[in-house]
């Protein structure tokens, strides 16, 4: 599956995970270590799944009246 995004590195959120280089890393303050190849998908379906998500949000209409 091709990246989500084309940036060379990117942080997924507030999750302990990073894609660099075509990767997912697992990150800790230690430092980080690659995702398995199965792990490494299902993060790839996450990232596609929430970048969808961000793009209907911005597309809906402004709302009115303050609520």
């Amino acid at each position: 599956m091709s990246s989500p995004v084309s940036s060379p590195a990117w942080p997924f959120g507030d999750l302990p995970v990073m894609r660099r280089g075509g990767r997912w890393l697992l990150t800790a303050s230690a430092g980080s270590v690659p995702a398995d190849r199965a792990f490494a998908v299902e993060l790839d379906r996450f990232a596609v799944a929430m970048a969808a998500a961000d793009r209907a949000v911005a597309a809906l209409p402004p709302r009115s009246g303050g609520r």
